[in-house]
C-alpha cells in the first residue's frame, strides 16, 4: 500500500462509515477503481476503530449514562425501570447476531462477499428499502418507546451489514423507520449499537491485516495507524453532519446516491472496466 492509498482509503472510511451508504462497499469499490487491488475486509475492520473512536467521543455522555445505569441497575429496581438501563441491555442483546454471524462466516465475508456484483446489487436493493422505510415509516417512536423486540430486530438488521454494500447504519435506520422509530433516533441508535461490534471486529482483525495472503493492498503499521487516525477525524465531522441532516431532512438523498452508484458499478462490470473479484 502506498501513502496515497492510505490517505484516500482513510478518508473514505471516515466519511462513509457514518452515512447509510456502506463503508465496506466504498472501500472495495475505490480499491478496484483507483488502485486495481483490494485492501481487504481486515483493513476495513481495523480502520473502523478510528470511526468508532469518533463515535465514542461524540456520544460519551450517552454511553456514560448507559453504563452507569446498567451497573447500578443490578442492585436497584428503580433504575431497572429507566430508559438508560433498558437501552444498555438492548445494545448488548442487539450485538449478539452480528458477532455470531461474523464469526461463523468470517471466510465468506472476507472473500466471496466482496464480489463487486454483490456490492452493486446490495447498494441498490437496500437503498430502495431505505427509501420505502422513509416513505411508509410513521417516525413517531423515541428511545422511551423501545422494547426488547426492537433491540433484537435492530440487531438482526445490523448483522446484514456484514455484506459489503448493505451499510451498518443504513440497515439499522431502515429497520428502525419500518418499525415507526423517529429518523434521528434511529440514526443515533445505529451509531450506539455499532460500538461493541465494530470495536470487537477491529481488534479481532488486527492479526490478519498485514497478511501477504490478503486481497492485494498490504499496509505497513504506520500506514494502518495513519488511515485509522484520518478515519477518526473525518468520522467525527461526518457523524455530526449526519445527525444534523436526519433531524431536518429525509434520507432520500442517500437512496438516490446508492441506486446511482450501484447502477454505475454494474455498468463498469458489464463493460469489463473493472473485475468483480
Amino acid at each position: 500500500m502506498t501513502w496515497w492509498e492510505t490517505i484516500v482509503l482513510g478518508v473514505i472510511q471516515g466519511l462513509t462509515e457514518m452515512l447509510p451508504i456502506s463503508s465496506s462497499g466504498h472501500l472495495r469499490l475505490a480499491s478496484a477503481l483507483f488502485f486495481d487491488a483490494d485492501a481487504g475486509a481486515s483493513f476495513t475492520a481495523v480502520t473502523q476503530l478510528g470511526t468508532e473512536a469518533a463515535v465514542l467521543l461524540y456520544f460519551a455522555r450517552d454511553i456514560g449514562r448507559f453504563i452507569k445505569a446498567w451497573i447500578l441497575g443490578f442492585g436497584n429496581r428503580e433504575i431497572r425501570s429507566t430508559t438508560d438501563y433498558r437501552m444498555a441491555w438492548y445494545v448488548i442483546i442487539g450485538t449478539i447476531p452480528i458477532v455470531v454471524l461474523g464469526v461463523l462466516f468470517t471466510d465468506q465475508i472476507r472473500e466471496q462477499a466482496r464480489n463487486l456484483w454483490l456490492v452493486a446489487i446490495s447498494l441498490i436493493v437496500f437503498g430502495l428499502l431505505l427509501g420505502a422505510a422513509e416513505r411508509f415509516g410513521t417516525k413517531q417512536r423515541g428511545f422511551a418507546d423501545f422494547r426488547l423486540k426492537d433491540g433484537i430486530l435492530l440487531g438482526l438488521a445490523q448483522a446484514g451489514s456484514l455484506i459489503p454494500g448493505v451499510s451498518r447504519s443504513g440497515a439499522t435506520i431502515t429497520a428502525g423507520l419500518f418499525m415507526g422509530i423517529d429518523r434521528a433516533v434511529a440514526a443515533r441508535y445505529s451509531f450506539l449499537l455499532a460500538i461493541p461490534a465494530v470495536l470487537g471486529s477491529g481488534i479481532y482483525s488486527l492479526g490478519d491485516v498485514f497478511e501477504p495472503s490478503g486481497a492485494g493492498l498490504i499496509p505497513s503499521g504506520p500506514q494502518l495507524a495513519v488511515a485509522t487516525v484520518i478515519a477518526f477525524f473525518v468520522g467525527l465531522a461526518a457523524v455530526h453532519w449526519m445527525l444534523q441532516w436526519v433531524a431536518r431532512h429525509s434520507v432520500y438523498i442517500f437512496v438516490w446516491y446508492r441506486v446511482a452508484l450501484g447502477l454505475f458499478v454494474i455498468a463498469l462490470l458489464s463493460t469489463g472496466a473493472i473485475e468483480a473479484t
